[in-house]
């Protein structure tokens, strides 16, 4: 996800597809270990030392294929990975990342975000009707949410895969997170506002879903028509009264 929230193309270390989410990991040192999936990751980050990741863009495959849920194939290189994907998602910037963004189908994501920027709406988030709180950094294994509430929100997203583009998309403003981190401890917590979308944007991903497909069209806006015409709008009410689509 952007941190505009409103690449170069690459075919990393493709992992084999599957099922994401309700799969447990018991932590560092557990499950098998994956040989031959462990050295293409290893040989991806060697071939990259300032850290930095290409990314893939939308209409590679392995963003619509559901990833495999985390069990340990990495052993040792989890660690590298993951800090990688976090300085591709700041270098980008994002305020979240999936490992099948980097070309990798596993079950896998990074998140972080300073929240609303001095000015905005209000500099710590309380008054941005996204509800644009900091988020800390974090790591997603496994993640599965589901809706904590019947309250729906419409604002803009945008996508580290799908660069140039913006579209208004229509979440539940709280969701339940479960999954694990990266110790193979249990998360379970509620967020609300922009936390939740982000997490829901980076767990589609694991699902092999973009935020485009269930966006609302009408709004799609390149990025210089965002800056052009709706720059510093953070309700997208206005923009669907003159482009024709509604929001909640």
């Amino acid at each position: 996800m952007t941190s505009a929230g409103g690449d170069d193309r690459s075919d990393g270390a493709a992992a084999r597809g599957g099922t994401t989410t309700g799969q447990a990991w018991g932590g560092p040192g557990t499950g098998e270990v994956d040989a031959g999936l462990r050295d293409a990751v290893r040989r991806f980050l060697d071939a990259h030392p300032d850290g930095v990741l290409p990314l893939v863009h939308a209409g590679h495959p392995v963003l619509r294929a559901p990833a495999a849920p985390y069990t340990g194939q990495l052993g040792d290189v989890l660690p590298d990975l993951l800090e990688a994907m976090r300085a591709t998602m700041l270098d980008a910037p994002g305020v979240g990342l999936a490992a099948p963004q980097i070309g990798i189908g596993l079950a896998l994501a990074v998140i972080h975000d300073a929240g609303s920027a001095p000015g905005a709406d209000g500099a710590d988030g309380t008054d941005d009707p996204r509800e644009r709180t900091p988020v800390p950094h974090g790591t997603l294994v496994n993640p599965a949410y589901a809706a904590a509430s019947d309250e729906l929100r419409s604002f803009y997203e945008g996508c580290l895969s799908v660069p140039g583009w913006h579209a208004v998309r229509t979440r539940h403003r709280s969701v339940r997170l479960t999954g694990q981190d990266e110790t193979g401890a249990a998360l379970d917590e509620v967020l609300t506002g922009w936390p939740a979308r982000i997490v829901a944007h980076e767990t589609d991903h694991l699902r092999g879903e973009l935020y485009v497909d269930r966006a609302e069209m009408r709004s799609l806006s390149t990025d210089e028509n965002m800056g052009r015409f709706w720059a510093g709008t953070v309700d997208p009410a206005p923009v669907g009264k003159i482009l024709g689509f509604s929001t909640h």
